[in-house]
């Protein structure tokens, strides 16, 4: 991914200093590329290799989201809010 900041993503979205791997920093994270992603998909329609990574990374975030919402509704409502997701 071209340039994206990874580690203040994690400083937002961890529970504790030393978290990398939560469940919330990765969805933070694979929406970010996600945004990415789509932007460069708008300008190369026809680069296909990129919408399968595309597709794979938002097929990732449902399972983290769903895993989420059966583990701590309370953290994944929070988290939904704070990236503006639509669930």
């Amino acid at each position: 991914m071209a340039q994206i900041d990874k580690s203040a993503i994690r400083q937002q979205f961890q529970r504790h200093d030393r978290d990398t791997g939560s469940c919330e920093v990765q969805v933070a994270i694979l929406s970010k590329e996600i945004a990415y992603l789509t932007e460069h998909l708008k300008v190369h329609k026809k680069d296909n290799s990129s919408r399968y990574g595309l597709i794979r990374k938002v097929a990732n975030r449902r399972k983290l989201l769903d895993y989420l919402k059966r583990e701590n509704e309370e953290s994944y409502k929070k988290l939904i809010k704070d990236l503006g997701l639509r669930r």
